[in-house]
């Protein structure tokens, strides 16, 4: 639904389950650590077995992207996909609602050299992030360490999404509307380094078809844009929670080598493979419940 016909006064009756939601965030933000698990866990079995539609998307999803896992070990991952996302519920409220500061101990920064050299030299960069469950608590870990900004999708829940803007705010500089990038390029151009996720399927008109698992999907143009734009070097972060459920790694890559080419196909197929090459390292804790296939080239039946 549109923000348009949202009612102006948060304490509108249809906010109040947004209060409540909100509210929850924050007492589940200080919940004990173990019960943190326990819960997101719960969460994640319910959804596994309630909603049917996610279930049939990641089911897909995972079919098209793991051809090699037999039956059993898809239907697994699939549900261990569930408890990853369900953890990170309880994750991301943590990142919101509480200090990152108190998780340092729980945090391994590998290849902070690549991101400090940049720093010392007053260029601006763009961070290639990823869509991971524990995408917004990372993104506070990684402010413990560096400064970035943010593109955004905005939620069409005005007040949830006024919570979520002020939240973010606490470890980014700025969050900027995926939409704005004259505001991107300005960032960058005055040495701030931009976190920008590229791997959903934002339609036609904004993509090139590439391979991502070796299955054709739409692929965002505006990564190659940026950095032909700016001449600001793309640097791949990686960040996860770890087997122990404990911890924590976040790692920056080297800056991308020869990036953009000009072939804008090319350019989208090796920021896949970089994707591609993170997720395989922890793939339950992927955002698999969006149609990241959505999109097919023309005359080609849809996967879901």
């Amino acid at each position: 639904m549109s923000k348009r016909h949202w009612p102006a006064s948060f304490a509108h009756p249809r906010y109040w389950h947004v209060w409540l939601a909100i509210g929850a965030m924050h007492v589940a933000a200080w919940l004990p650590w173990r019960l943190k698990l326990w819960l997101g866990k719960a969460i994640g079995v319910s959804a596994w077995c309630l909603a049917k539609r996610r279930r049939h998307i990641t089911e897909t999803n995972l079919r098209l992207c793991f051809p090699e896992l037999d039956e059993a070990q898809q239907r697994r991952l699939v549900r261990d996909t569930f408890i990853a996302n369900g953890i990170g519920i309880l994750e991301t409220a943590t990142g919101w609602c509480r200090d990152p500061e108190h998780l340092r101990h729980r945090v391994t920064f590998k290849g902070q050299a690549h991101r400090a050299r940049l720093e010392a030299e007053g260029r601006g960069a763009l961070i290639l992030g990823v869509h991971f469950s524990t995408l917004d608590l990372g993104a506070a870990l990684h402010s413990l360490y560096f400064r970035a900004d943010a593109v955004y999708r905005p939620h069409n829940n005005p007040l949830f999404d006024r919570f979520m803007g002020r939240a973010r705010k606490d470890y980014f500089d700025a969050t900027l509307d995926r939409h704005d990038l004259r505001g991107v390029i300005r960032r960058i151009n005055s040495g701030h380094a931009v976190w920008y996720s590229p791997d959903q399927d934002f339609g036609r008109r904004a993509s090139v078809f590439a391979p991502f698992f070796g299955v054709e999907a739409a692929t965002v143009k505006l990564t190659a844009k940026i950095a032909q734009m700016t001449g600001a070097p793309v640097i791949p972060l990686i960040f996860h929670r770890n087997s122990d459920d404990r911890t924590y790694t976040l790692e920056y890559m080297p800056p991308l080598e020869d990036f953009p080419s000009g072939d804008e196909v090319a350019d989208a197929a090796r920021i896949n493979a970089v994707i591609e090459q993170a997720i395989r390292k922890h793939p339950e804790q992927y955002l698999w419940l969006h149609r990241r296939f959505k999109t097919r080239p023309e005359g080609e039946a849809g996967f879901y």
